[in-house]
């Protein structure tokens, strides 16, 4: 049997919880398919937490490079292992999503011929956390393409990539600040009719997955003292960027009853590869490097909750709207200032455990790798 990396199975797993969190913060600033926010307090609990677990993603990204890549061997066995693993029991769950309504929702809101429809070129509305498995499958795509010059670069040429790449991910903020000054988004060669600016190939999940290699290859873990003099410097200055630019962008006067569009304009400092995300997605990682301890609970609870947490993320939007509901009425009444911020993790507690649950029980049905992996 393979020899686990530790770290990992805790990162994993936190990394999984930290996605659940983003969904149960999501319906305090998004609703009636816009931007929905009714009070100041559920303004401040959403920058705030949100912007601190916004590195969710890219942390999965970096598990899968830090593991995977380089890849070793010939690419079709491996990208026949990768596409079983996860694409097989993707393509079921974007066929689930189109065609069972998730607990709670209404039959009268569910269009399975809209669904059907939509399946021929996206996923559904229902599994909008699917498009992470499209993101996924296409880096592991680029993975045998992209290992052999990784494995022929330097140091010194992996850190000039990473350093355009860092350089890439100001993209988002740039374009915003074009758009106030100029009235258009566009930066470095963009334009309306062309969309290749000068640091488009080096912009995306592609340069997690260099990171992955870099800190694998060339980064050793430190003593605490100096991991925490490197992450907590970089999670501060990336978590004030990622939250101080949500709640710049967002009016002040509530409540607030906007198009999507609105959200879409706040979340521009929240997007995975934008500077600030890059900043606390390395200090997390840094942290999560100390994460040795391979006892009991590591043992009995953190593997097989890291075995089963690809299940659980596809699980997982199926429960979320029920419990989230059933969580609010505990808490019904009660000023949003204190009930907000007890709403959001105990959702995401409950929506957890119960995935795990779920897919744990499917791992017992035959073939169950088809459907959580």
């Amino acid at each position: 049997m393979k020899e686990r990396i530790v770290f990992l199975d805790w990162l994993r797993v936190l990394a999984c919880l930290m996605v659940i969190l983003v969904h149960t913060t999501e319906p305090f600033y998004l609703g009636d398919g816009g931007t929905l926010i009714t009070c100041e307090a559920n303004a401040v609990w959403s920058t705030l937490i949100d912007s601190a677990i916004r590195s969710a993603v890219p942390l999965f990204v970096l598990t899968s490079s830090y593991l995977l890549f380089p890849v070793k061997g010939e690419t079709r066995p491996f990208l026949k292992r990768r596409f079983t693993r996860v694409g097989i029991p993707f393509l079921f769950w974007l066929l689930f999503y189109a065609f069972v309504p998730a607990i709670g929702s209404s039959l009268s809101d569910y269009s399975f011929t809209e669904n059907l429809k939509h399946l021929l070129l996206n996923f559904s509305d229902a599994g909008g956390h699917l498009w992470f498995l499209y993101m996924l499958l296409g880096v592991y795509l680029f993975m045998p393409i992209l290992s052999p010059w990784v494995e022929k670069l330097s140091k010194r040429g992996e850190e000039w990539f990473l350093a355009l790449w860092l350089l890439a991910t100001l993209l988002p903020y740039l374009r915003r600040i074009a758009l106030e000054v100029y009235g258009l988004p566009e930066v470095w060669g963009e334009a309306s009719w062309n969309e290749f600016g000068i640091l488009y190939y080096f912009n995306g999940f592609i340069g997690y997955v260099v990171m992955g290699h870099y800190f694998k290859k060339y980064v050793p873990v430190f003593s605490w003292k100096k991991t925490l003099s490197f992450a907590l410097p970089l999670w501060i200055v990336g978590y004030v960027i990622i939250a101080g630019g949500f709640w710049y962008l967002m009016p002040k006067e509530f409540p607030i009853h906007e198009s999507i569009d609105l959200a879409k304009d706040m979340e521009t400092t929240w997007t995975y590869c934008s500077f600030g995300v890059v900043l606390t997605t390395v200090a997390y990682f840094l942290i999560a490097r100390k994460f040795t301890a391979d006892g009991r609970v590591y043992q009995n609870l953190i593997v097989p909750l890291s075995r089963l947490s690809y299940g659980i993320y596809l699980v997982h939007f199926f429960i979320i709207g029920v419990v989230f509901s059933m969580v609010s009425t505990w808490f019904y009444g009660i000023d949003p200032w204190i009930s907000t911020p007890l709403i959001i993790p105990c959702a995401a507690l409950l929506t957890f455990a119960i995935s795990a649950l779920i897919t744990k029980l499917i791992s017992y049905l035959p073939g169950h790798k088809y459907i959580i992996g």
